[in-house]
């Protein structure tokens, strides 16, 4: 009969390759998208992103899971934004053709913060004029500011003039990857062609 000991030291071997293992797991997970990213998220990249259920252009109600089937570049403002969200957008559009060209293929996302204005043909209609493969998202109050607070969007209305109120909102734009989740953001201030380039590095390694 083996003594105790021998059977206790085999155990612990058995755990230490296993942690090993999930160690080397994760950290090559970790790797395989290190060289991509060009900023550190506080808490790392699982901290951004996750489910939600909003509606589409059509009013039916869909979850993200039915939303990004492919990568997409997704970006939260409103409609009756007067500059930075058709500029954000647009650099999106233009973004996902660059890649169009690389045999890559990227769907533009927006997803409004302001419900009270933002039905779905209305976002349907901002969409369809961005890009031919823009989706449109919007929702009730409740569910629009789930899907914020899963990618630590900010948004604020100021007080209402009439039906031409202002909303504050953040501008970065994030990539997503189905099956993986958020994987990267991009600012307001870096072009078509650096949004294009470091999505393609991503794609590259998925």
């Amino acid at each position: 009969m083996r003594p105790l000991y021998v059977y206790l030291a085999s155990g612990a071997l058995t755990v230490l390759v296993v942690v090993l293992w999930l160690l080397t797991v994760f950290k090559s997970d970790d790797d395989r998208y290190a060289q991509c990213r060009t900023s550190q998220i506080a808490g790392g990249a699982g901290q951004i992103g996750g489910p939600f259920e909003l509606l589409n252009a059509k009013g039916e109600t869909v979850t993200d899971k039915q939303v990004i089937t492919e990568p997409s570049l997704i970006y939260f403002g409103y409609t009756f934004c007067p500059d930075v969200c058709p500029l954000d957008m647009s650099r999106n559009a233009d973004a996902v053709d660059l890649l169009a060209e690389q045999g890559k293929s990227v769907t533009p996302v927006f997803i409004s913060i302001d419900p009270e204005r933002d039905t779905p043909e209305v976002v349907g209609d901002f969409a369809a004029n961005i890009h031919d493969k823009a989706i449109g998202l919007t929702g009730s109050p409740e569910q629009v500011k789930a899907a914020s607070q899963a990618y630590r969007t900010y948004y604020k209305a100021h007080p209402e003039q009439g039906e031409f109120y202002a909303v504050d909102h953040s501008t970065f734009s994030y990539l997503v990857l189905p099956g993986y989740g958020f994987v990267d953001y991009f600012r307001h201030e870096e072009s078509a062609e650096a949004v294009a380039k470091r999505a393609a590095c991503f794609l590259d390694k998925s």
